[in-house]
């Protein structure tokens, strides 16, 4: 049962995220990216607080009292990683075709299996390779990637790829370790937002006018995105690893296809049709097959 409500809250993170991208977007309309992911995230920040209160306030002393060493061990690299993987997706919105950042982004899916058996030496499922596989062609034909054009800030975006792996992998240590989904959201999302705002004092102007012109994206990928989306994933990798988990978040993309369908009235393709089929089934594939294998042991 606990894993059931942990793939479906990574189902509705995901689906949080894919229609969150063109908030991302459309927010840097009258400011720069640095500002705009250090105010999303501060609204992301104050969200989770009233629910850090309230279902976590006794089990913090608890957990970390006497393991406050590891905590933030494991800690200030999710917030670091975060930060990273943000704010180069970010910039790189202003720098490439929103197809080839979607493309070259999913290739978090199989870096995270990749880091996790060859530096951390964890053995993997073999589902997890071939529903790997087809994630990634799903991805290219759901992003319609071959009809783009490769530019150099596209190799930038799969360095935020590997901070989004790293994020991933991080955070299924952390919360395996200490059960506080809200306070580990509050704290990476206060993290994102500080190192963002020095960042924005360096590249950017503080103009709080702009800012305004802008609320409906940030509320929406602040307080969605920022605060509800990323505690779910805290919730869905309580008990999912974090390769499948990775595989399961590529369904971003499915979403924003289909959001984009439904809002933007994009036309949904037979290359899109396919990409979705491709993704379905290697998510299927990575969870359904090793809980077939160890029923069909115990008969």
């Amino acid at each position: 049962m606990k894993k059931i409500i942990s793939f479906f809250s990574l189902i509705i993170c995901t689906f949080i995220w894919g229609t969150t991208f063109i908030a991302q977007d459309t927010g840097m309309d009258n400011i720069g990216p640095f500002t705009f992911n250090s105010i999303r995230f501060f609204v992301a920040f104050l969200a989770v607080i009233p629910f850090v209160y309230i279902f976590e306030k006794k089990k913090i002393n608890t957990q970390i009292k006497n393991n406050k060493k590891e905590f933030f061990k494991l800690m200030i690299p999710v917030g670091v990683s975060l930060f990273l993987a943000t704010a180069l997706q970010q910039v790189l919105l202003l720098y490439t075709d929103v197809a080839n950042a979607a493309f070259f982004t999913i290739f978090y899916v199989p870096l995270v299996p990749i880091i996790i058996y060859f530096l951390f030496s964890e053995k993997l499922h073999w589902s997890i390779w071939p529903s790997v596989l087809a994630c990634v062609v799903g991805g290219y034909f759901l992003t319609e990637f071959k009809d783009t054009t490769i530019r150099f800030g596209d190799t930038l975006v799969l360095i935020s790829a590997l901070f989004w792996a790293l994020h991933i992998i991080f955070i299924g240590k952390l919360i395996g370790k200490f059960d506080l989904p809200f306070y580990i959201a509050m704290l990476q999302n206060l993290i994102v937002s500080g190192l963002s705002l020095l960042l924005v004092f360096i590249f950017e102007e503080l103009d709080i006018s702009k800012i305004k012109l802008e609320t409906f994206e940030i509320l929406y990928a602040g307080i969605l995105s920022g605060g509800v989306a990323f505690v779910l994933q805290l919730f869905g990798q309580r008990n999912i690893k974090a390769a499948p988990a990775a595989i399961i978040m590529s369904l971003e993309g499915v979403f924003a296809t289909i959001s984009a369908w439904i809002i933007l009235d994009q036309i949904l393709g037979l290359d899109n049709l396919i990409g979705c089929t491709l993704i379905l089934f290697g998510i299927l594939f990575s969870q359904l097959l090793p809980i077939y294998e160890s029923k069909t042991k115990n008969i």
